[in-house]
């Protein structure tokens, strides 16, 4: 059994006991969040396509908050002596999920 899930903007494929990271939610480590938009649920085969989203939930806990991998942001103009290097560390929940009601 699967879900796809809007959280936080972006759509995620999620699958109970499942962890994923997710950018930065407003709730504590060990807390559960329960998503409401979920758009499609498939149950071995049996498929419910929401128009747009479903009456379902997902639930989940949230593991721990963390940074990902720094990116590197470079720019540059040739020929006029413009040069800015930039670093941006994403900040992500890792969650992981419960259940899918």
């Amino acid at each position: 059994m699967f879900a796809i899930v809007n959280i936080a903007g972006k759509q995620f494929k999620v699958e109970e006991g499942q962890e994923i990271f997710v950018h930065r939610l407003e709730a504590k480590e060990g807390d559960s969040v329960t998503f409401e938009e979920v758009l499609l649920v498939d149950n071995d085969g049996k498929t419910k396509v929401g128009t747009p989203v479903l009456k379902t939930n997902v639930t989940a806990t949230v593991l721990n908050h963390l940074k990902g991998k720094k990116v590197i942001v470079f720019k540059k103009k040739r020929r006029k002596g413009y040069k800015v290097k930039n670093g941006h560390r994403q900040a992500l929940t890792q969650i992981k999920i419960d259940k899918i009601a």
